[in-house]
C-alpha cells in the first residue's frame, strides 16, 4: 500500500514538474483561440505542444509551436497579427529564456 502511494506521488510529480510556468502581463484587449482576455496579469504554462493562460476564472488553451533561437530574451513581449479591429496574439516571446511561442492561425 505505501509503494503505491509513493508511486502515485512520484508521477504526481513529475507531471506537476513538466510544465513550465511564465508571468504575463497584457497592456491591452487581446484574443486568443478566439477568447478575449483583458489587460492585466497572467499565469502562462507551456505542455505538450499547449498554452494555457489564465487569471482568476478566465483559462484559454491555444495550441502552439514552441521555438528556441540563439539567444535569450531580455523581456517578455507579445506580437500581434491585425485585423478586424481585434489584436490576436501571434507569438509571444519568454523573457529570460530563449522560447518563442508561436500561436497558431485561425484558432
Amino acid at each position: 500500500m505505501l509503494k503505491r502511494l509513493i508511486l502515485a506521488f512520484i508521477v504526481l510529480a513529475v507531471a506537476i514538474a513538466s510544465a513550465k510556468t511564465y508571468s504575463l502581463i497584457l497592456f491591452q484587449p487581446s484574443v486568443v483561440a478566439g477568447t478575449e482576455l483583458k489587460p492585466g496579469e497572467y499565469r502562462l504554462e507551456v505542455q505538450d505542444g499547449k498554452a494555457v493562460i489564465r487569471s482568476g476564472k478566465v483559462r484559454v488553451e491555444a495550441p502552439v509551436k514552441v521555438e528556441t533561437v540563439d539567444s535569450k530574451f531580455s523581456s517578455t513581449s507579445v506580437r500581434y497579427a491585425g485585423g478586424e479591429g481585434t489584436a490576436r496574439i501571434q507569438e509571444i516571446r519568454l523573457g529570460g529564456t530563449n522560447l518563442k511561442l508561436v500561436f497558431e492561425e485561425g484558432r
